[in-house]
């Protein structure tokens, strides 16, 4: 099982980041995480936080000092609490690349960050920031959009598509079932009832329930006939009380800003169930997937 040591959390003290502050808490107790709070400042928005009279360097100044005593009373309430060891960072730029670039810095295994699920179009922490947080990660994002969850980690649906990249987000699966002691449902989306389709699909299914069963994880696969996969999956998942939704980012769009594929991106800001994205290994192929 991957060591994991270190979990960022972006915040920009709304309430969905607190949410998301909250819920990195519960990773970090089971783990012996530490945490790392980031706040990004934003540097085109610097001129309009105080008037034209002061300089642009006393502006920064008491912004800064500002955010770092709310940062401070977030980590001393959180340590004295539940005893996470919580660190504090400031930073400066743009928001989605200064996330990434601190949690590089520091191998994080995990970023947590509150979204809105607001349309990409908005400039807004949560929103497009993090759909290219998500998009250049190369840790998992959990994103956080609902208001209420559990503290642990009951359930979790795991859709695939069998590329070969989705041998990662089983491994991961894996990994995360094993951490909260979760229940796994494997699901798959289908748009067609071609027999030979349907067996072939079903036989990878069985591989990856077993592989997954063979962790001492108790799972289930079930076939779903639908159209819209990223509707199919939300479905599924609330009607089985999802605490997790675990999803593999293709980047189907390369020419776009935002590239981390249609159906992802659909589940990433409809879900009230939180979201775990996982960005693939580059590879030179595109082989199909199989656990064997």
């Amino acid at each position: 099982m991957t060591l994991i040591n270190h979990i960022v959390v972006p915040v920009d003290f709304s309430e969905q980041s607190k949410i998301a502050i909250s819920q990195s808490f519960n990773l970090a107790r089971i783990t012996g995480s530490d945490i790392t709070l980031v706040y990004v400042i934003d540097e085109t928005l610097l001129s309009s936080v105080f008037n034209l009279f002061s300089s642009k360097e006393t502006q920064e100044e008491l912004l800064r000092k500002g955010i770092q005593t709310t940062l401070d009373g977030i980590a001393s309430d959180a340590y004295k609490n539940s005893g996470i060891n919580i660190k504090t960072r400031i930073e400066k730029g743009k928001i989605y690349e200064e996330i990434v670039k601190v949690a590089e810095e520091l191998s994080a295994s995990f970023i947590i960050m509150g979204t809105s699920g607001e349309s990409t179009l908005k400039k807004k922490f949560i929103g497009s920031n993090a759909v290219r947080v998500i998009s250049e990660a190369h840790c998992p994002v959990i994103t956080i959009k609902g208001q209420k969850h559990r503290a642990g980690c009951k359930t979790i649906v795991l859709p695939l598509d069998f590329t070969r990249e989705t041998k990662e987000k089983v491994g991961k699966c894996v990994e995360i079932a094993r951490l909260f002691n979760s229940d796994v449902k494997v699901i798959s989306v289908l748009d067609t009832s071609d027999e030979f389709h349907v067996n072939k699909i079903t036989r990878q299914m069985d591989q990856v329930t077993d592989f997954i069963s063979s962790h001492q994880i108790k799972t289930t696969g079930e076939l779903i006939h639908g159209k819209n996969i990223a509707e199919e999956v939300l479905k599924y998942a609330k009607t089985v009380e999802a605490d997790l939704i675990i999803i593999m980012t293709q980047q189907e769009m390369e020419w776009t800003e935002y590239f981390i594929g249609t159906a992802s991106q659909e589940i990433i800001n409809a879900s009230e169930i939180p979201v775990c994205s996982i960005r693939p290994t580059e590879r030179k192929d595109t082989m199909e997937f199989t656990i064997s």
